[in-house]
């Protein structure tokens, strides 16, 4: 006998990109299920004209979404990883985390020109503290433009405000097939990417081992331990969008390596230590790093935010 399982998600473009390809990987595992998308209205969609580090960062994203799954009108949650706050509600869980898209940040630029060649004083548009602070350090000489909005919504802004370019993530271009517009892939050495940049987030609750059975095929174990050490290190900054971080973690054999980030606000002062180690202990690993950047100035960068609140 058939029956429904219904995928709560955002509902931009992007958004049910993500959640068709999961449902349409579900329907072909599982011919007896019908899927069907949810589409939840979050408050970071409906506030597109604040920074989201003062409307209150990362959650604005997944918050009503989390609702509805806790209220059991919708059976999984497709989340962008990255928008997602470090600690997961009381009764929810990530279940799933399939194989990860590419982690890196694009630069989509006025004349497909690439980062080197923009002139002297070039505006390059990102709502992300964390891409500003690093391109600040990368290009000096450019202007750093706050912009909101969904990924097409951004891309518009280079003609419609007079941007020479825009700095996004390559998963959502290379989901919605727009690679062709990229101007240039940036390197995580030069820019580090957002926790969970490119993956995507399966969530359930805790407890309902019949939806997270359904979900089990979609995870991918390598991208699952990279992106956990990534929150593991999130979360010893209790990690929204108030604070520029970064991580970007890299399973390699039976190893992993990890690379994080923490600054203040005007990319004044940037603290960015590496560690290694064996990938079973990769939460430990994550920690460990975060610890070693507090020691090294993080916990006064995070003090000062924390009294300016």
């Amino acid at each position: 006998m058939e029956r429904n399982f219904r995928i709560g998600t955002r509902g931009s473009a992007l958004a049910l990109t993500q959640a068709n390809w999961v449902a349409e990987r579900i329907q072909a595992m599982h011919p007896d299920i019908r899927v069907e998308i949810v589409r939840i209205k979050t408050t970071g969609d409906r506030i597109q004209d604040v920074a989201l580090a003062k409307i209150g960062g990362k959650g604005l994203f997944v918050k009503e979404i989390e609702e509805a799954l806790l209220r059991g009108e919708i059976h999984a949650a497709v989340h962008s990883l990255k928008d997602m706050p470090a600690e997961t509600p009381e009764g929810l869980e990530i279940s799933v985390v399939p194989e990860r898209e590419d982690p890196r940040d694009v630069l989509i630029s006025r004349g497909n020109r690439k980062l080197a060649e923009l002139p002297r004083g070039a505006k390059i548009g990102t709502g992300s503290l964390r891409r500003g602070i690093q391109l600040a350090r990368l290009l000096p000489y450019a202007q750093v433009v706050s912009i909101r909005g969904n990924l097409d919504t951004r891309m518009k802004k280079i003609e419609k405000e007079g941007l020479d370019g825009i700095i996004v993530a390559a998963a959502g271009v290379r989901r919605m097939g727009w690679t062709d517009r990229v101007s240039q892939f940036i390197e995580v050495d030069q820019i580090i990417p957002a926790v969970g940049q490119g993956a995507l987030a399966l969530e359930t609750r805790k407890g309902d081992r019949d939806s997270a059975r359904i979900l089990s095929f979609l995870n991918h174990e390598e991208s699952r331990i990279e992106v956990g050490a990534e929150r593991a290190f999130l979360r010893v900054f209790g990690g929204g969008c108030q604070v520029p971080i970064a991580a970007f973690g890299k399973k390699r054999g039976e190893d992993i390596s990890l690379i994080g980030l923490v600054g203040n606000l005007d990319g004044g002062v940037i603290i960015r230590e590496e560690a290694s180690g064996p990938a079973p202990e990769y939460e430990a690993l994550g920690r460990g790093l975060a610890e070693r950047i507090l020691e090294k100035g993080g916990r006064e960068i995070i003090n000062s935010m924390t009294l300016m609140k």
